[in-house]
């Protein structure tokens, strides 16, 4: 039996695993209150316990991109929940800060293969004009795993403990991947797929030969020597991080400047989150409409880069917010806007490179991405730190919001620049 719209099906899949990513990524920061409790961590261990996922995770993402491109994105993706899911019920078992952090590497090392394969995934199963607005749909489960990790994780606890939580939400990886494994294969072998709809997904584009059957070998220094392998390091390397500060550091500024209770649910940060999912989506339909409408690809994502750049200046208003709904309604366009920009610079390695190497480009560029995850923050607690010794803390969170509404435009005007006059690599210049 074969369907006009199976690629969506795929996308759909594609959303459910990152949002069961995020949910499992989130569980250590909404049980550490009862965690610290249980083994009596100090700040310190909780921060290795940390530093020892996002380590993992940068290392992983180099490693996994090379791996899924020379094993297909079907047994890739299936290793890497394979992998994190396990480690997250590992959890379960932990007897101290020393077997949370193996946990938290398995996690890390695991989870890191979910962004390579599904951009991978994308620009395997969609043409161009419509892959943007499939990474945006992939991408919005990175804010619907932080959601639904604050509507469900309480009530998990109180009625199956931490060790429940852990247990429970691991297993959700393998319900997944036995859809995976029955559902999904490259468009060459899938025999559900229609005539119409493969035609429809390679349009303008030559046979590639049997999927990832037909990848040759992806050199990594070749890719290092390319411009465009640059412009997309950039574009992960400095906005990465922002995220990261977003979702780490604004329930702390909610509570120091508009004394909100951690300890009860958060309409607030909830709809900051759920901002992030139409932003991913109507990011990636924008550039996908002008790609329609006949703009050049390369054009239309730099366009609308440059639309949500100028958009993400907003957040330096948020130094001024009096109120907390005012501060959640300019935080809830900055990160919105910057989920926007990430599903077309994801879309970007789809873009500038043949599918058979986009895993390997988007490895690298989050590992930059991961890098800057691990370095921003100590920046951010070194600023905060000194202005919160000084009494004014509201001037630590300027200072940052400014700096983070500013990245943006920097990042494309490099960007820019290193793909101006650029051409769509090709697999003779990097194998």
């Amino acid at each position: 039996m074969t369907r006009k719209g199976y690629r969506w099906g795929v996308v759909a899949l594609l959303f459910t695993a990152t949002t069961i990513n995020y949910l499992d990524r989130q569980l250590i920061g909404l049980l550490k209150p009862v965690l610290e409790l249980d083994f009596g961590w100090s700040e310190t261990d909780f921060a290795r316990i940390v530093m020892a996922f996002t380590a993992a995770y940068a290392v992983g993402l180099l490693v996994s991109g090379r791996l899924i491109d020379r094993i297909g994105t079907k047994l890739g993706f299936a290793l890497s929940i394979t992998v994190w899911s396990i480690a997250g019920m590992l959890h379960a078992v932990a007897r101290g800060a020393t077997g949370f952090i193996l946990a938290r590497i398995g996690l890390g090392l695991g989870e890191a293969g979910n962004f390579p394969a599904a951009v991978k995934t994308v620009a395997e199963w969609f043409p161009k004009r419509e892959r943007a607005l499939a990474t945006g749909i992939f991408n919005a489960g990175t804010s619907i795993g932080v959601v639904v990790s604050l509507m469900i994780v309480p009530y998990m606890l109180a009625h199956s403990g931490w060790k429940g939580v852990f247990l429970i939400t691991g297993a959700l990886g393998f319900v997944w991947l036995l859809f995976w494994w029955v559902f999904y294969d490259v468009p060459e072998r899938q025999r559900r797929l229609s005539k119409e709809e493969f035609a429809h997904i390679r349009e303008g584009e030559k046979p590639s030969g049997d999927g990832d059957a037909a990848a040759r070998p992806v050199r990594w220094l070749r890719l290092l020597r390319l411009r465009s392998t640059w412009a997309y390091v950039t574009g992960k390397g400095l906005i990465d991080p922002i995220y990261w500060f977003f979702l780490f550091w604004l329930p702390s500024y909610f509570a120091s400047t508009f004394q909100l209770d951690l300890k009860k649910p958060s309409l607030e940060l909830m709809t900051i989150y759920l901002a992030t999912t139409v932003g991913s989506i109507f990011g990636g339909y924008f550039s996908s409409r002008l790609v329609s409408r006949g703009w050049d690809t390369l054009s239309a994502r730099k366009f609308s880069l440059l639309i949500f750049a100028g958009l993400e200046l907003s957040v330096i208003l948020a130094r001024y917010a009096t109120s907390p709904w005012a501060a959640v309604a300019l935080l809830s366009l900055a990160v919105a806007v910057h989920q926007a920009w990430a599903a077309n610079v994801f879309t970007l390695a789809a873009d500038l490179f043949p599918r058979q190497a986009v895993s390997s480009v988007v490895g690298i560029g989050g590992m930059a991405g991961a890098v800057g995850g691990i370095l921003f923050p100590a920046f951010v607690g070194e600023v905060l730190d000194r202005y919160k010794s000084a009494g004014h803390l509201e001037e630590g969170y300027k200072l940052i919001f400014t700096l983070c509404g500013c990245t943006y435009l920097v990042a494309l005007l490099i960007i820019h620049l290193l793909t101006r006059g650029q051409e769509r690599v090709t697999m003779e210049d990097i194998s």
